[in-house]
């Protein structure tokens, strides 16, 4: 985040997405290593969602595609797949910290807030039918991008 002026002169805050993987890595630290790939793809999209509907800026610098199992991030899903169900070990080699940044404090409060459910849950609430991904959801298609306006639509619907 850095500050920048607007045409008026104000100060306004600029967030600068963070790759997924800066993003994942730091969920995973906070969970203690204990998320598996599913819990850290709805965790992210949550977040993701909640961030960009907060501020207009995305979190990450990929966009979620609506598969069967909820939003995915696909390069992260690679990274992971082969760990299935199991915890993600730190596969995130010569990937920073963020801590400290807004970013982070965003992915931190989605853990706190959501820590507690467990991954049947978390596809239940990237499933929402109101959602973003229920929109985008065409069953067994992958490619599917969810577009930013659609996810800041169901931060609003959320919020109400």
């Amino acid at each position: 985040m850095e500050l920048s002026r607007n045409r008026y002169g104000l100060k306004k805050e600029v967030f600068a997405m963070i790759p997924a993987s800066f993003a994942a890595k730091h969920l995973c630290e906070i969970s203690g290593w204990r998320l598996s790939n599913l819990q850290l793809q709805k965790l992210l999209y949550l977040a993701d969602m909640n961030f960009v509907g907060a501020t207009g800026e995305r979190l990450v610098d990929e966009d979620f595609e609506a598969w069967d199992y909820g939003p995915v991030l696909p390069s992260l899903y690679h990274r992971c797949k082969s760990f299935g169900s199991k915890s993600v070990p730190d596969v995130f080699w010569g990937v920073g910290s963020i801590a400290g940044r807004p970013e982070a404090e965003m992915l931190d409060t989605a853990w706190e807030n959501l820590k507690s459910q467990s991954p049947g849950q978390l596809v239940e609430n990237t499933h929402w039918d109101q959602g973003a991904w229920a929109k985008r959801y065409v069953p067994g298609a992958k490619g599917v991008k969810i577009a930013t306006g659609d996810m800041i639509e169901e931060y609003r619907r959320r919020v109400q």
